[in-house]
């Protein structure tokens, strides 16, 4: 694997910190700044709302420039967002600072995918994904933790400087290690980015990429009552737990990025199936507490096992011009974070238990396999179609070059 992709999981690193650093500050933000917690969750959903907005809209823009002046560009307005973050003077500047923070996120990961790809064999490109999303998923091993205890010992505000530092180490190692020949811009330019948007596979691989994160999400936003409520465990036991699902989360995009260079589809439908299983399971997981922290794991393993295949399958669907519909996918990924949380707040509302989120999830993951199973049929039937219409033309084109009996007979 080339160097390269360590650039992109630098980068990778530096965004998976600054997205989910954030609920862990929350405390020290709010009493900083003189405002209630659920005022300074708004900083959480501003960011979320910079990634959606920020995906479509800067991988379009910039549909033909060079993608590695583009990388870097999008790692460069990172920095400049949370350096704001860093010297915001109060709420409003920083919420608006995190919104800007969020907007190159999704466009970065989106055209780093399709960076990716291009710098490797095609048997490799869904593991060179999962080294590209390694980064993030080492973020919350090893990123998130330090960031917090940064923030909780030299302030809030020394969090984002440090990972503004991040950010310049990341637009460092990408003008030094991507190739400038990997770096051109797309031929199809802005309409044929738009274009393939149109498609319904991508759409179908889009909701998918809703379906099964918001699994995920409906369960991991209400990690913590779980834990203590059900499972019994003490707060200042949860850090360490959510560390476990860092690690499960980095060993499951590392085998569904080598699965998936061998069965993309299969990996895809395997992982859904698995998270269906664990997250049914978590009321039963959560009455002990060595069974929760397994639980814990196997919930970042089996959710992030579909990581690669789905974004590779987008670029795939959308293989004319894959950057807008890879940054897209990335949207969908905060879609399917904010309605997870939501769908899963819903059930504890409901009355119906700590661990009633993870079976929201479950049926979350269920309706992912569902539109998966649509989108597989959909790619049958069109593979059926094309089949067909090369049979058949094969079919005139070989009659059109066969005499007639009678003529063949005369000569």
């Amino acid at each position: 694997m080339p160097l390269a992709l360590l650039a992109l999981a630098v980068g990778a690193f530096g965004i998976g910190t600054t997205e989910f650093v954030m609920m862990g500050l929350l405390p020290d933000v709010a009493d900083d700044l003189h405002i209630s917690i659920p005022a300074a969750g708004h900083l959480v959903s501003a960011y979320a709302l910079g990634v959606v907005i920020g995906a479509p809209l800067l991988a379009a823009a910039t549909a033909r420039m060079s993608r590695r002046k583009v990388l870097i560009a999008l790692m460069g307005l990172f920095v400049v967002g949370n350096a704001l973050s860093a010297f915001a003077p109060d709420y409003h500047w920083l919420l608006a600072a995190r919104f800007l923070s969020g907007l190159p996120h999704g466009a970065f990961f989106g055209v780093g995918a399709v960076v990716a790809t291009n710098l490797v064999a095609p048997e490799r490109k869904a593991r060179s994904v999962s080294l590209m999303f390694l980064g993030l998923t080492v973020a919350n091993v090893a990123g998130v933790p330090v960031a917090t205890l940064m923030g909780q010992h030299l302030g809030w505000r020394a969090t984002f400087l440090g990972v503004s530092a991040i950010g310049v180490a990341a637009i460092a190692s990408l003008a030094l290690l991507i190739p400038r020949d990997h770096g051109h811009a797309p031929t199809g330019g802005l309409r044929g980015e738009v274009a393939a948007l149109r498609s319904l596979p991508v759409w179908l691989a889009l909701g998918t990429t809703v379906a099964g994160f918001g699994a995920l999400f409906s369960a991991y936003s209400y990690i913590t009552p779980m834990l203590t409520e059900s499972a019994g465990y003490a707060d200042g036991s949860v850090t360490l737990l959510l560390a476990l699902f860092g690690v499960g989360a980095t060993a499951g995009n590392l085998v569904g990025g080598r699965l998936a260079d061998h069965s993309l589809r299969g990996t895809l439908f395997g992982g859904l199936a698995s998270l269906v299983a664990v997250l049914a399971l978590f009321p039963v997981f959560m009455t002990t507490q060595w069974s929760a922290a397994v639980a814990v794991t196997l919930l970042g393993v089996a959710a992030f096992i579909t990581g690669s295949p789905l974004q590779l399958m987008v670029m795939e669907k959308a293989s004319a011009a894959p950057s807008l519909a890879s940054s897209a996918n990335q949207a969908a990924f905060n879609l399917a974070n904010a309605g997870g949380a939501w769908i899963g707040g819903l059930a504890l509302a409901a009355g119906f238990g700590a661990t009633s989120p993870a079976v929201a999830g479950a049926a979350l993951a269920v309706l992912g396999l569902a539109v998966a199973g649509a989108a597989y049929a959909v790619d049958r039937r069109r593979a059926g179609v094309v089949a067909g219409a090369t049979a058949g033309s094969s079919g005139r084109l070989v009659a059109a070059h066969v005499p007639p009996r009678a003529e063949r007979v005369d000569h």
